[in-house]
């Protein structure tokens, strides 16, 4: 064990060298992980199981605010135009859900922000069905018989290869 002076007034023990780990963090994560920014992507990674597809289908976080230095940590959600009043009425359940998910109380409010479209919430396997779909229905209008057949042999080609 050594010591080591960082600054004239202050001297820190350091183990062979070793350094503590938020010593080698950059200051942007430093600075993301002091706002919650790890409890905001759990949160949004694991919405609908957190909450259930009722509301899911309805809303979706978009941001954590903190009150200054204090624990007040607000959510901020985008909701449908329409299903506000549905939000509204069950935030109480929404914030029980949410922190029985932490297991401490972490949300103490939340705060609606309406959006006028609807959002979709397609898995990957259906883009790629109507791409698909899509790209068969411009391969049946190609004309020209040679370059439809070497287009079919490129896409058999390349599905072979996955």
């Amino acid at each position: 064990m050594h010591k080591k002076k960082i600054n004239n007034s202050l001297t820190k023990n350091f183990i062979q060298g070793l350094r503590p780990l938020s010593n080698t963090l950059p200051f942007q994560i430093k600075k993301v992980l002091k706002k919650n920014g790890f409890n905001l992507s759990s949160i949004v990674d694991n919405w609908t199981k957190i909450i259930g597809n009722d509301f899911s289908n309805k809303c979706y976080p978009i941001n954590i605010k903190t009150q200054g230095n204090s624990k007040e940590v607000t959510l901020i959600l985008n909701v449908i135009h329409g299903k506000e009043i549905d939000i509204e009425y069950n935030k109480k359940n929404i914030i029980d859900k949410i922190n029985s998910y932490f297991g401490y109380s972490f949300i103490k409010n939340i705060q609606i922000k309406v959006i006028s479209t609807k959002f979709t919430n397609l898995s990957k396997k259906s883009n790629i069905r109507k791409i698909k779909k899509n790209f068969d229905d411009n391969l049946k209008k190609v004309e020209d018989i040679n370059l439809k057949n070497k287009l079919e042999k490129l896409i058999s080609a390349y599905n072979e290869k996955k």
